[in-house]
C-alpha cells in the first residue's frame, strides 16, 4: 500500500493548479515546519569561526591586490614616460636629420656654384695671359674685356664683377703710365675712406718697388681702373698670397659699393705656368698680373634660397670663422634658440674658414605620435589592470559564494531529505484513508441497495478514484522535479497493456458513441523489457485526453517500429469519392500523423548515424513509435505552445467542463524523456489531434506463439469491411489468436474468395456498418453460405460498433441467427466470443472474461489469516474482503501484537501486513 511516487521530493509545487491547491498547500505547510528546525549551537559556532577566518583572508587578499594594482599603475606610468621619451627623441632626431640634410644641401649648392665661378675666373685669367701678354700689340682692350665679361657673366653666377691688374715695377712705371695715358692712383684717398674712391681726384701713388694697377674691369667696376691694388693692405696681402700659392685667395668680408657684404677672389697670372714643385721665389718672379672677382655674398645666398623656396623654409646664416670672432656674411644677427646645424663651406682658400648655420623658422610641432603611443599604452595598461583586478575580485567573490553555496547545499540537501520523508509520510497518510473509503464503498456496493443509493455510492467511488489519481499525478510531478523518478526494467506484453487501456476507456467511449481501436505492428516483439506501468501511464494520459475532447468519430491507438514508419508507413487519410468519407477508422478526416513526429531529432538524422540521439548500442534494443489519433475538437493554435507546461490548460473553462489538473502531458513528456524518446503532436481545430512519442525498449526472448490459443490453429476467417483501416484492425486481433485471416471490401467477393481458398473458411466476420450499407444483398449472401453442401457451415459474426443501436443489432442477429461481437476488439474478449460460437468452453475466462468467485472461494475457505494494520478502517476493509470468500480473519493493529500472535506454534495460513506502522513496521 505504499504510495506510487511517494517518498520523493517535490520542489516548486506550490501554486501550480487550482485543483491541487489544497493538497499542495498542505505539503508546503509541512515543508515550512521542516525549515524552521534550529541548527545545533556547536555547528553554528563552527560556522561562525569559519566565517571569521574567511573574512580575514578575504581582507588580506583585497589588501594585497590593491597594492599590486598600485604598483602596476606606477610601473606602467614610468614605462609610458619611457615610451614618450623614446618616440619624442625619435621625432627630434628625425627633425635634426631633416635640418642637417637641408642645410648640407644648401651649403653644397652654394659651394658648387662658387667652384664654377672660380673655374671661369681661372679660364678668364688664361684668356688674358694668352691674348694680352702673349701678343704684341695686345688683342684685348678695356672695351673688349668689359663686353666679354658682361657676355659671360651667366657662367659666373656668384660674381658681381671682375677686374685685371698688371704687375708693374718701379722702373717700368713711367713708360706704363705714358702707354696707358693715366697715372697710377692710390687705393684709398684718406685713412677713413672705404673703397678705391674717384680716379679723378684720387691721389697719385707714391714711389714703390712694384705696382699692380687695374687696366681692365667690368663696366660696373671700371672706376677702379688705374688704382694700385698693392696700395690697400687687404688687397696687397691677397695679391702676395695668390702669387705665392698659385691658387685663388679670398679676402675678409667687406662692404661693397652697394652697401652689401662681399669678398674678392684673387688669382695670380703667370708668364708661364710654374711647375707644381716650383719655389716661392720662382712663383713671385713668374707673376705678371692679378685677376680679381668680386662676390656679393648676400645676393648670392638670396638667389640660392629663392631657388629652394618650394622646400621647407629654414633660417640660413653664413659666417667667416677665420678669426676668433666670426664675421656674419649673410643673415640676421638674431639667431634665436632651439635646434640648429652647422655646415662647413670650402671656397678653395685653405687660409680662410666659412660656415653655414641653419635653423627652422617655425617652432617644432607637438609630438603627436609619442603622445598617442604613450597614452594608448597607458590606457591599455589601465584597462588590463582593471580587468585583471576585476577578474581576481570576481574570482574571490565566486570563491566566497562557493563557500556560501556549499553551506546552502548542505542545508538544501537536509531539507530535501526531510521533504522526501515528509512526502512519503503524507502520501501514505492520504492514501490510507482513501483506500479505506474506496474499500468500504466497494463493500457497500455488495449489499442490497436501491437504485438511488447505488448511484450515490458510484458517484462517491468515482470521486475517490479521481482524488487518488490526482494524488498520484502530484506525487509523480514532485518526483520528476526532484529528479528521483526511476523506471523499472521488467518483461511485459505491450499488446496486453494496450488491451487493458482499451478496456479502461470502453465504457466512456460507448457513452459518447466513439469507436476505439488498437493496432500493434507485427514487427513489434511479443515480449519487451521496460516499465509497463509508466508505459501504461503515458498511453492512458493520451487516451484520456482524446476521450475527454472527442464527441464523435474514433480514437485509434497504433504501435510501430521506428524503422517501419521511416520507410513504408502510409497515413490512411485519402478522400473517397463514393460516399464523401475519408479512409479512416470512422470515416472522419484526421490530422496527418506524420506531422506529429516531423520535429523529432530521430527522424532528421540518418538512422544508423553515430550522431543519432539515443542510438542503441546493443542489438536487442528496439525503438517504438506510439500514436494516439482522435477526431476531437483539436487544440487552438494560440494554446499549442504551452500544452506540455505543468498545470497549464488550453483555457480557464476547460477545467470546469472536462476536469483535470493540466499536468498529465507534462508528466508524460518527462516519462518519455526517461525512456530516451521524444513526444510531439499535430492538431487541427475541429478536425482532431494526433499525439506520437518514441521509446527505447529491449527485446526479450519469448515464444511468438505463446499467447495463441491452440484451439484456433488451422482455422480460416474472412473479414468483410468496406473500410480497409478497420478491416486491418480486425485482422490484427484474429491473427493474435492464430486465425489465418483474409480481407475483402466487397460483399460480392465473399463467395469467390471462399471458393478459391486452399483451406475451409470457418469464420465470416461482417462489420455492422458494412451490413447496413449492403443490407439488400446480405440475405442472399447468407442463404448461399448456409445452403452449401457442408456438414459444418461457416459461423457468421456481426461486428457491432458502440455507435449502432443495440436494438437494431438484436433484431438483425435474431432474425438471421448471427453471433454479435461488441467493439472495441480485444484478444481476451474475442477469444471468449469465438469459443462460445464454435461450441467450446473457455476454461480460463468466465463471464466477461473475469475470473470467477468460485476459484477464490475454494482457495480461501476456512483459511486462518491475520491482517496487521494500524488503521482501523483498513483493517475492516481487508477483513471484509477476505471474509467474503470464506476466510477466518483475525486483526492486529500493531507489529508487536502480530509478533505475539505469530509466536510458534500458531495456526495461521497467511499474514497481510502494512509497511509503515508505528513502534514496529512491516
Amino acid at each position: 500500500r505504499t504510495a506510487r511516487g511517494g517518498g520523493e521530493g517535490a520542489a516548486g509545487m506550490e501554486g501550480k493548479g487550482a485543483v491541487a491547491a489544497g493538497l499542495v498547500g498542505f505539503l508546503g505547510m509541512g515543508l515550512d515546519r521542516v525549515r524552521l528546525l534550529p541548527l545545533p549551537e556547536k555547528l553554528s559556532a563552527k560556522a561562525l569561526r569559519s566565517h571569521v577566518r574567511g573574512h580575514g583572508s578575504r581582507e588580506a587578499r583585497e589588501r594585497w591586490w590593491r597594492w599590486t594594482l598600485f604598483l602596476w599603475v606606477v610601473g606602467w606610468t614610468l614605462i609610458c614616460l619611457q615610451i614618450f621619451h623614446y618616440f619624442d627623441s625619435g621625432a627630434v632626431e628625425k627633425r635634426r636629420e631633416s635640418l642637417a640634410s637641408m642645410c648640407d644641401e644648401r651649403a653644397r649648392m652654394l659651394q658648387d656654384q662658387f667652384n664654377v665661378s672660380m673655374n671661369h675666373l681661372q679660364a678668364l685669367a688664361i684668356l688674358v695671359n694668352t691674348f694680352h701678354h702673349s701678343l704684341n700689340p695686345s688683342a684685348i682692350t678695356q672695351a673688349t674685356f668689359a663686353r666679354y665679361a658682361e657676355r659671360t657673366a651667366f657662367e659666373r653666377p656668384l660674381t658681381s664683377g671682375v677686374a685685371y691688374a698688371v704687375r708693374v715695377t718701379h722702373a717700368e712705371r713711367d713708360q706704363f703710365e705714358r702707354q696707358q695715358g693715366w697715372s697710377i692712383k692710390k687705393m684709398y684717398s684718406s685713412p677713413n675712406s672705404q673703397g678705391p674712391g674717384d680716379a679723378a681726384v684720387a691721389e697719385i701713388r707714391g714711389p714703390a718697388d712694384e705696382y699692380a694697377p687695374v687696366i681692365f674691369a667690368q663696366d660696373a667696376y671700371k672706376n677702379v681702373i688705374s688704382f694700385d691694388m698693392l696700395s690697400g693692405a687687404d688687397d696687397r696681402e691677397n695679391i702676395i698670397r695668390a702669387r705665392e700659392s698659385g691658387k685663388g685667395v679670398l679676402t675678409a668680408p667687406f662692404q661693397l659699393l652697394n652697401g652689401r657684404l662681399g669678398v674678392i677672389l684673387t688669382y695670380s697670372v703667370y708668364k708661364s705656368e710654374p711647375p707644381a714643385d716650383a719655389r716661392l721665389q720662382e712663383r713671385v718672379q713668374a707673376a705678371i698680373g692679378y685677376l680679381g672677382g668680386i662676390f656679393d655674398i648676400e645676393a648670392l645666398v638670396d638667389k640660392l634660397l629663392h631657388q629652394l623656396a618650394g622646400k621647407q623654409s629654414i633660417m640660413v646664416n653664413v659666417y667667416d670663422t677665420t678669426n676668433d670672432k666670426p664675421i656674419s656674411m649673410y643673415g640676421s644677427d638674431d639667431t634665436g634658440s632651439g635646434m640648429f646645424h652647422n655646415s662647413t663651406l670650402n671656397f678653395g682658400d685653405p687660409s680662410r674658414r666659412h660656415e653655414m648655420h641653419c635653423r627652422f623658422m617655425q617652432k617644432p610641432p607637438l609630438p603627436w605620435l609619442a603622445i598617442t603611443y604613450s597614452l594608448g599604452a597607458y590606457v591599455i595598461a589601465l584597462l588590463i589592470g582593471h580587468i585583471f583586478y576585476a577578474t581576481v575580485h570576481r574570482i574571490a567573490k565566486v570563491e566566497d559564494d562557493l563557500q556560501i553555496m556549499k553551506k546552502l547545499k548542505k542545508c538544501a540537501e537536509a531539507a530535501d531529505v526531510a521533504k522526501s520523508q515528509f512526502l512519503a509520510t503524507v502520501s501514505h497518510e492520504i492514501r490510507t484513508p482513501m483506500n479505506g473509503v474506496l474499500g468500504m464503498l466497494q463493500m457497500l456496493m455488495d449489499t442490497d441497495l436501491d437504485t438511488t443509493q447505488q448511484d450515490y455510492v458510484r458517484t462517491a467511488q468515482a470521486s475517490g478514484k479521481a482524488l487518488v489519481s490526482l494524488i498520484n499525478e502530484v506525487l509523480d510531478q514532485a518526483k520528476i522535479e526532484s529528479g528521483k523518478l526511476e523506471l523499472e526494467a521488467v518483461p511485459f506484453d505491450l499488446r496486453l497493456v494496450c488491451d487493458d487501456i482499451l478496456s479502461l476507456f470502453c465504457g466512456k467511449a460507448q457513452e459518447k458513441g466513439l469507436e476505439l481501436a488498437v493496432y500493434v505492428s507485427d514487427q513489434v516483439p511479443q515480449t519487451l523489457i521496460g516499465d509497463p506501468g509508466r508505459m501504461r501511464q503515458i498511453i492512458t494520459n493520451l487516451m484520456g485526453n482524446s476521450i475527454k475532447f472527442t464527441e464523435r468519430g474514433h480514437i485509434y491507438l497504433t504501435v510501430h517500429v521506428v524503422e517501419e514508419v521511416m520507410s513504408c508507413l502510409e497515413v490512411e487519410t485519402e478522400f473517397q469519392n463514393t460516399n464523401n468519407t475519408y479512409n479512416t477508422l470512422s470515416g472522419y478526416k484526421v490530422a496527418n500523423r506524420r506531422h506529429s513526429w516531423q520535429s523529432f531529432q530521430l527522424f532528421n538524422t540518418d538512422l544508423h548515424s553515430a550522431e543519432m540521439p539515443f542510438a542503441p548500442i546493443l542489438p536487442e534494443t528496439i525503438r517504438l513509435i506510439i500514436s494516439v489519433e482522435d477526431t476531437g475538437v483539436g487544440i487552438p493554435p494560440e494554446a499549442q505552445s504551452r500544452i506540455f507546461m505543468p498545470f497549464m490548460q488550453v483555457g480557464p473553462s476547460i477545467a470546469r467542463i472536462h476536469g483535470g489538473t493540466g499536468i498529465g502531458l507534462s508528466i508524460s513528456k518527462c516519462l518519455v524523456h526517461l525512456m530516451k524518446g521524444e513526444i510531439g503532436y499535430v492538431s487541427i481545430p475541429n478536425v482532431g489531434s494526433t499525439f506520437s512519442f518514441t521509446a527505447v525498449l529491449t527485446k526479450a526472448r519469448s515464444n511468438a506463439n505463446a499467447n495463441k490459443s491452440p484451439g484456433f490453429k488451422g482455422i480460416n476467417a474472412l473479414v468483410v469491411d468496406h473500410k480497409p483501416v478497420r478491416a486491418k484492425v480486425t485482422k490484427y486481433h484474429l491473427q493474435r489468436l492464430g486465425v489465418k485471416t483474409e480481407l475483402t471490401t466487397d460483399v460480392n467477393q465473399v463467395i469467390p474468395k471462399m471458393n478459391c481458398a486452399s483451406l475451409v473458411t470457418r469464420l465470416v466476420l461482417v462489420d455492422k456498418e458494412t451490413w447496413m450499407k449492403e443490407s439488400h444483398s446480405m440475405p442472399h449472401l447468407l442463404s448461399k453460405l448456409r445452403s452449401k453442401d457442408q456438414s459444418d457451415p461457416p459461423k457468421l459474426f456481426l461486428l457491432e460498433n458502440p455507435t449502432n443501436s443495440i436494438k437494431s443489432s438484436s433484431n438483425i442477429s435474431r432474425e438471421h441467427n448471427l453471433n454479435v461481437i461488441m467493439k472495441p476488439l480485444r484478444a481476451s474478449m474475442l477469444q471468449a466470443s469465438l469459443r462460445r460460437a464454435l461450441g467450446g468452453v473457455d476454461k480460463v475466462h468466465g463471464k466477461n472474461g473475469v475470473v470467477g468467485n468460485s476459484a477464490l472461494g475454494s482457495l480461501l475457505h476456512k483459511r486462518q489469516i491475520i491482517v496487521v494494520d494500524d488503521n482501523v478502517v483498513n483493517l475492516k476493509v481487508a477483513a471484509g474482503a477476505l471474509k467474503k470468500y470464506g476466510a477466518e480473519v483475525i486483526c492486529a493493529d500493531s507489529g508487536k501484537k502480530a509478533i505475539a500472535l505469530l509466536k510458534p506454534p500458531h495456526s495461521f495460513d497467511a499474514c497481510f501486513m502494512d509497511i509503515q506502522m508505528p513502534e514496529m513496521d512491516g
